[in-house]
């Protein structure tokens, strides 16, 4: 009886303290805020709390003023709109902060490229005298990749003869260096050791290197950059693309290119309390094919094994099944190769991801992914195919199909013929509407540095009005096209692209959050905001469901915030 007795009374002290624990006050309080939470069922909220780094409670201002404690922080929202932070689907954070280290000639404003030989050369000369103690000229500038367009290292040496020059092409499908810089990456008359990189090197009549590198060329010099710069270094530079992320309302991020050691440097910033994104990386390099090998497959194990938490996670493997030189992307595989790595990458249990840029490479990619159910049984997969620009009306039913979500960037929408590289191609291009219609799911993004700034708002602009841009300053580029919005000095046309394909702003804002976060296998934990996720957001100067759609990109971010803690901005 007396056992029974202390039995009840521990029973009534744990039911007694339920609701003093139910309304422990929160952390964080948000009020008076016109809150997009993104979930289905219940899409608007005025306030939210917040506990430790995860949301506890959604709901009207007297609810959330009901968990204020006497060390709670409130936050008066003051009216402005919130979204869930945006989970930015295809990145290259690397290649982003190597970008934001060096010149860039390439911005909203303006485009200088090597038809103002002049221009180039004068504001590649003030930022080396600038930065005198810089061992590496980092370079973003638009230019021709191929020949007979592609400009020459004579230009760069005539600007800075003593110390390397790297131009990235903003489509990061190309680097131009001058002579300094081809020298100590050993880019000499004599062919480089693997054969796929050789035949990406740009080279004269004679053989000589003409200072263009394209495609999987790129990885010569990346190695040397790799090589050159610090660890330090190179966590300095990581960190200040993560600030700058921030900036843009961007929390977590789909990093499209990347390997093992780049995996640790997001590793090393989180374990100083310095990483401000959530990461997820892909192992795959632009257009480099993928070889099975022991060091790949270890690295690959490794990187699964060892990080899979909410700041730095892996599991992804990258392919390119095209490029993105020229007016044709050229191709990385043969179908065959391509189809028996992604069988047994699968049959590994990564999830794969596909660049692919043309119709043909989008059914090839397609088809593989197909084999490898077949193959290896069913499982949620998550296959992505990146950018699906280009798709036969035959091959929209078979992302459904195979559950393949569409990862795509809208600011890239549109130009005269979409981003189809020939004009008289009578299937549109970017057919977002007809995606969503068939239930696919889709994720949207930045593919920063390819489009800059990593402006979501900018793409849901564009994604909700597919106005027509053009750069005067790029009619001399002959390249695939990449008249994006706000891009490169290009400028509104007034004109419209296939505008039964433009997307609904919720619809948009979905793919930046919802979408991208399923994409990366983190739809549990952000993407949308609801009790239980982290406390991922981005406070809003405008209300981006009410302004007209053309004024959407002038937004700015007046705070985000990642697990409850504010990374930029501050509400005034």
């Amino acid at each position: 009886m007396q056992a029974r007795s202390w039995k009840f009374i521990g029973l009534a002290l744990i039911v007694g303290l339920g609701p003093a624990v139910r309304a422990s006050a929160s952390d964080l309080v948000l009020l008076h805020g016109h809150i997009y939470t993104g979930a289905p069922n219940s899409p608007w909220t005025e306030a939210l709390s917040v506990t430790d780094s995860r949301i506890d409670a959604l709901g009207a201002d007297a609810e959330s003023l009901a968990r204020r404690g006497p060390s709670s922080r409130v936050i008066d929202l003051q009216g402005r709109t919130v979204i869930p932070g945006i989970v930015d689907a295809h990145i290259h954070v690397w290649l982003g902060a190597v970008a934001l280290h060096g010149f860039n000639l390439s911005t909203p404003a303006a485009s200088i490229t090597p038809a103002k030989p002049k221009l180039l050369i004068a504001r590649i000369r003030d930022y080396a005298a600038r930065h005198p103690d810089e061992k590496l000229l980092f370079g973003r500038a638009d230019f021709s990749p191929t020949p007979p367009f592609a400009p020459t290292h004579a230009l760069l040496d005539e600007a800075v003869s003593d110390r390397p020059i790297i131009v990235h092409n903003i489509s990061e499908h190309a680097t131009w260096l001058n002579a300094k810089a081809m020298a100590l990456a050993g880019i000499t008359d004599e062919p480089l050791p693997d054969p796929v990189e050789e035949r990406n090197v740009v080279r004269d009549a004679s053989g000589h290197p003409t200072g263009v590198l394209i495609e999987a060329a790129m990885q010569t010099v990346e190695r040397y950059v790799r090589a050159t710069l610090s660890v330090e270094e190179q966590l300095a530079m990581i960190q200040v693309a993560t600030r700058e992320l921030n900036r843009y309302g961007i929390t977590s991020v789909v990093n499209a290119t990347g390997d093992l050691a780049e995996i640790k440097l997001y590793a090393a910033l989180r374990d100083r309390g310095a990483l401000t994104v959530r990461t997820r990386t892909a192992f795959g390099a632009v257009a480099t094919p993928h070889r099975l090998t022991p060091q790949f497959l270890a690295d690959l194990d490794e990187a699964r094994t060892t990080y899979h938490d909410e700041w730095v996670s892996a599991n992804l493997v990258k392919f390119f099944a095209d490029g993105f030189t020229g007016l044709l992307a050229p191709l990385v595989y043969r179908p065959d190769q391509f189809k028996t790595l992604v069988v047994e990458l699968d049959r590994r249990g990564y999830q794969l991801m596909t660049h692919a840029t043309r119709f043909d490479t989008v059914h090839m990619v397609l088809d593989a992914y197909e084999q490898a159910e077949r193959s290896n049984g069913s499982r949620d997969r998550r296959l992505r195919i990146e950018h699906s620009s280009s798709v036969r009306d035959a091959d929209f039913p078979r992302y459904a199909a195979l559950s393949v979500i569409d990862v795509t960037s809208p600011a890239f929408c549109c130009g005269d013929s979409g981003t189809n590289a020939d004009p008289k191609e009578p299937t549109p291009s970017d057919q977002w509407q007809t995606f969503l219609k068939d239930g696919v799911v889709m994720g949207f993004s930045s593919d920063w540095p390819c489009s800059w700034p990593p402006n979501a708002f900018i793409g849901i602009q564009a994604a909700t009005t597919r106005e027509i841009w053009h750069s005067a300053d790029t009619a001399d580029i002959i390249d695939l096209p990449l008249d994006g919005a706000a891009m490169a000095g290009a400028r509104a046309t007034g004109k419209f692209y296939t505008p039964e394909q433009r997307v609904t702003v919720r619809q948009a804002v979905d793919a930046y959050t919802r979408g991208s976060a399923y994409a990366a296998f983190a739809d549990s934990q952000v993407g949308t905001l609801e009790v239980g996720k982290f406390a991922d957001l981005a406070v809003l100067s405008q209300d981006i469901f009410s302004v007209p759609p053309k004024a959407i990109g002038k937004t700015d971010v007046v705070m985000t915030m990642v697990g409850g803690r504010i990374v930029h901005g501050a509400i005034p």
